[in-house]
């Protein structure tokens, strides 16, 4: 089995294709076989690496808890990087690797040419937070208690994921097969140690504001937990777009693969063209004050008075 060499642990990886690279990083309840009808649309044009994040067999499940942290995570994607010599590539995670592709590319810009990040932002927002950190540890220790066979069927029943049982009910029995095979160990470990105490994404606004690595948002509109920080990412974001699906929950890869694999061919081929945008105006909401706020390229304010808006009265402020 082909490994790459991380710290503390070897992580199994599979790649196939020719052409420039795209590293998929998969969420907490799936594993490389989720990204499944991915690699196999676009290792027809791209050289595709997937690999099992760090305490998902058969990478290494550590047993001491400490090397389970969110920065190993994304120390992990430049392990792959160095083992495969790979400069730079293409990065699609979703959920918890989507999370780990944001923060590689605050860390290690010069290595990402474009970032997918999908379905991010559990526990991120501010009125999440506290019941978050509280979840994480209660599942943490039912994880190890109860075992993957109880856990799989609960997870897969979530009112983010019951979306893929009511449109593809096999995909939605694969994925249960899938969950039940996963270490328990593992799973509580990362709960517990990187799900659990990764900074929110919500405080790494002003360096998000600084990112210029294109990126796609995606997410689903019936994943409630991710919604306001996706919208949060795309006005801090300098060149993100956002793409929201209908009728889809937390797992859009499964639940949507061909308007998913559109997507995300669409905007690597934005970018690799140079077609990509470049810092548009983007506009945030200061809902205290009632003004639309939107930055412009010279990075001067355009204030808009709402009570005048309908006037197209537009003041200017320089700053």
């Amino acid at each position: 089995m082909p490994y790459v060499e991380a710290t503390g642990a070897k992580l199994y990886f599979e790649e196939s294709g020719y052409g420039y690279p795209i590293i998929f990083i998969h969420e907490f309840a799936s594993d490389i076989l989720g990204w499944e009808a991915q690699v196999r649309y676009f290792s027809r044009s791209y050289r595709c690496i997937a690999y099992n994040a760090r305490g998902y067999p058969p990478s290494d499940v550590p047993e001491n808890a400490s090397l389970y942290r969110w920065q190993f995570a994304v120390d992990d994607i430049a392990a792959v990087m160095r083992d495969l010599k790979i400069e730079r590539a293409h990065l699609v995670g979703l959920s918890m690797g989507g999370y780990a592709a944001l923060q590689f590319g605050l860390r290690h810009p010069e290595k990402a040419s474009a970032i997918v990040a999908a379905s991010v932002g559990s526990g991120s927002h501010p009125s999440q937070r506290d019941a978050w950190l509280r979840e994480m540890s209660v599942l943490a220790r039912i994880f190890i208690e109860h075992g993957m066979v109880s856990m799989s069927e609960r997870m897969a029943r979530g009112p983010a994921r019951i979306q893929l049982k009511y449109k593809d009910r096999t995909s939605w029995r694969e994925f249960i097969v899938r969950l039940r095979q996963h270490s328990a160990l593992g799973m509580s470990n990362t709960m517990a140690r990187c799900q659990a105490l990764r900074p929110s994404l919500h405080d790494l606004r002003n360096q998000f504001l600084e990112m210029k690595v294109p990126v796609l948002l995606a997410v689903g509109d019936e994943d409630v937990r991710c919604l306001e920080t996706n919208l949060m990412l795309k006005s801090v974001l300098p060149n993100a777009g956002l793409w929201i699906c209908p009728n889809t929950g937390h797992a859009i890869n499964l639940e949507e693969p061909a308007a998913f694999n559109a997507q995300v061919e669409s905007f690597l081929g934005a970018v690799e063209r140079g077609g990509w945008r470049h810092g548009f105006p983007s506009t945030e909401i200061d809902l205290s004050l009632g003004l639309s706020r939107g930055a412009c390229r010279d990075h001067s304010l355009v204030q808009v008075d709402q009570e005048t808006a309908g006037a197209d009265v537009v003041r200017l402020h320089r700053g």
